[in-house]
């Protein structure tokens, strides 16, 4: 699952009959530096699959490749990308904060 930022919409004139009913977003991912940074991601846009209606600007949780098209099993839809959720809100936290004083693994193959 990744975090991004709906930046656009996709207008289709023809589609495969199962997607209709829903919509394409172009979403911009977040990376984990992006988010701890909070500027806007500087990866690919990505064209995500969505059924919630998610607008421009909205904040959103997708999932990609072989688990973008689980939702819809045993139907099949032809997805790359699935917007699973909209999101109210997001805190990110270094991971240095969430260990406190637990040594990473490199530390510890190092000695410490």
């Amino acid at each position: 699952m990744r975090v991004g930022q709906v930046v656009g919409k996709v207008v289709l004139s023809r589609w495969h009959a199962t997607m209709t009913g829903a919509t394409y977003k172009i979403v911009v991912p977040f990376s984990l530096d992006d988010l701890l940074r909070r500027r806007m991601g500087d990866c690919e846009d990505v064209v995500v699959y969505d059924e919630l209606a998610a607008g421009v600007g909205a904040l959103v949780a997708f999932s990609e490749g072989r688990e973008a098209a689980q939702p819809f099993h045993p139907e099949e839809k032809p997805v790359d990308a699935y917007l699973a959720a909209i999101l109210d809100s997001l805190t990110v936290e270094p991971l240095e904060s969430v260990l406190g004083g637990i040594q990473k693994a490199g530390d510890l193959e190092q000695g410490g």
